[in-house]
């Protein structure tokens, strides 16, 4: 286990608190930016419910503090091909998303640039390497992930701060996990730095919204969390605990499956949108916004401390925290299941966003 020097301490408090306080400077910049170009979310009665427009492009400026702070503290062994590789594929992130944000991309032309980040990464040697695989297995595995990771986040991206605010916890523990094996700066570097980005952002992201991620920021943030999460060795003490990337990052893999599941039942493509969202149906039951976000983030937190156990707990309790997490998995998803979707009449406490997987709704 990985002990920090105090030089250590400080280069991860300079990247956290550079790239929060350069959000916090760039957002309100992006908001007048966003508002006078009309980039904007307006409600419109069917799926987006929220009471006012509200500016996209709230992914510039995480984007913008992130790579400006990683810029100015990286050092030799955060710079190499895998770093490079890493800022490469989320730069083409940007790019796509912002583009998806003024335009509205075909899913296909979104999954194609996905995909072709993600073969960035692989040549750039963040990958999935299972031993039990072949190099295709490995291959698929890594592509897999980083396309679905990425989406999920786009897809839980229907609610003030819900999207950054579990990134944020999610890169926070990733983080610590990373910096307690100690093997190796760049994951722990890379988190702390974007967990510093959604900070700042969350104070205009937090309900009410001032701004909104837009697809631009909901893809940037799943593919750091993509990447990341491949580069950490979480088996160095238990076999099973190779599965502590699906746990850490369990509140936006089940929203997916969620909507999945009910889109599919209901005879809707998984690329239209729809109000089927676990988070819609918890605040639209009387819940509320506020309610709805801080308890995904509870939940998210709780997450993250089994993902810590996992790692570092002892070895005979490893698998029933994996038992026990499905298990609560599928009990929410019953119980989830039975509350009803907003309608077109929901109540005003709905979300501020919807939008559909790989496109906006």
């Amino acid at each position: 286990m990985s002990h920090l020097q105090p030089a250590d301490v400080i280069w991860y408090c300079l990247a956290f608190f550079t790239a929060l306080a350069l959000v916090l400077f760039v957002t309100p910049l992006t908001i007048q930016i966003a508002t006078a170009f009309r980039i904007h979310d307006t409600p419109d009665g069917r799926l987006k419910k929220h009471t006012r427009t509200t500016p996209y492009l709230g992914g510039l400026a995480v984007a913008a503090g992130f790579v400006i702070s990683f810029s100015l503290f990286s050092t030799k062994d955060t710079l190499d091909y895998r770093g490079l590789g890493i800022l490469a594929g989320s730069f083409m992130m940007v790019l796509l998303g912002l583009y998806d944000d003024l335009v509205n991309l075909r899913p296909s032309v979104k999954y194609l640039g996905q995909l072709l980040a993600a073969v960035v990464l692989y040549k750039a040697g963040v990958r999935v390497q299972l031993v039990a695989l072949d190099w295709w297995g490995n291959l698929a595995l890594t592509v897999l992930w980083i396309t679905g990771i990425t989406n999920a986040f786009n897809i839980i991206d229907v609610m003030d701060g819900v999207s950054s605010g579990v990134a944020c916890i999610a890169a926070l523990f990733l983080f610590l996990i990373s910096v307690l094996i100690g093997k190796d700066p760049l994951v722990p570097f890379l988190a702390i730095t974007l967990a510093g980005a959604l900070v700042g952002f969350l104070r205009f992201n937090f309900t009410p919204a001032r701004i909104f991620l837009g697809d631009t920021g909901s893809m940037f943030i799943g593919f750091l969390m993509a990447a990341m999460s491949m580069l950490v060795s979480y088996s160095g003490r238990n076999q099973f605990a190779v599965l502590t990337p699906v746990v850490l990052l369990a509140v936006p893999i089940f929203d997916t499956v969620f909507v999945a599941v009910h889109r599919a039942r209901k005879g809707i493509p998984f690329f239209r949108g729809s109000p089927d969202h676990f988070v819609l149906r918890v605040s639209h039951s009387g819940a509320g916004v506020r309610r709805t976000v801080l308890g995904t983030w509870a939940c998210c937190t709780a997450l993250g401390v089994v993902a810590l156990l996992m790692v570092f707990g002892p070895h005979e309790l490893v698998p029933w925290l994996i038992g026990a997490t499905l298990v609560g998995a599928l009990v929410a998803f019953a119980l989830l299941s039975r509350l009803p979707p907003p309608g077109a009449a929901a109540p005003a406490a709905t979300p501020a966003r919807l939008r559909a997987p790989l496109r906006r709704g």
